[in-house]
């Protein structure tokens, strides 16, 4: 009976995933909650994919995070999604999403179940970031790439599918006040890009 609950749950969150995934909004931007912030002109952006990645093993659904070193020249310490830049071997942003997840926390390539994606999200270091939504029905073994992954944790869905927990907040960069989402849980400061594409996300389910 208690198998048959979980299956249930499963195949309802997967149905509202789809549905959420299809209807697709208009993409994201670090710009967007500073309008007197000047995006370049003539930027090239990258292609970069990230997977949010929400494992099922527990009770409840838990989304996948890293915190990274903070030994790490660009972002130490920050709390991200597993994921990067297109590589020329990659196939499209799902493929190098998976590659990376495989290279920073051990995750096959063949254990994610591919949903599908959200709108893009631009940063303002000139990426274009796809987030890949996938299902985790099995436990893998952790294994954090050393030098650049110094923890591998999880929150719980409910919590970031809540906009009530997100924040708008800010600070000073480059001489300007910066204002960014939040969305903190426990001892884990969520915020800027990644905490932006989870907004996306708790969004996207909502309507």
């Amino acid at each position: 009976m208690a198998l048959k609950r979980k299956l249930l749950r499963v195949t309802d969150l997967r149905q509202n995933l789809k549905a959420a995934l299809a209807d697709q909004g208009g993409g994201s931007s670090d710009f967007d909650l500073n309008p007197d912030l000047a995006v370049p002109g003539g930027r090239t952006l990258r292609p970069a994919g990230v997977l949010v990645a929400i494992s099922l093993v527990e009770d409840a659904p838990r989304v996948i995070l890293t915190k990274r070193s903070s030994a790490l020249k660009h972002h130490p310490g920050q709390i991200a999604f597993p994921g990067g830049k297109v590589d020329a071997g990659d196939a499209d942003v799902t493929a190098a999403a998976l590659r990376e997840a495989w290279e920073e926390i051990g995750l096959p390539r063949e254990l994610p179940e591919i949903i599908g994606h959200l709108p893009c999200h631009e940063t303002v270091t000139s990426f274009q970031v796809t987030p890949v939504v996938a299902l985790l029905h099995e436990p893998f073994e952790i294994r954090p790439e050393a030098g650049e992954v110094a923890e591998v944790f999880s929150v719980p869905l409910a919590h970031l599918l809540d906009s009530k927990n997100y924040i708008i907040e800010s600070r000073s960069w480059r001489g300007t006040r910066r204002h960014y989402y939040t969305v903190p849980f426990g001892p884990y400061y969520i915020w800027g890009a990644t905490a932006r594409m989870l907004r996306n996300l708790a969004g996207a389910m909502q309507r």
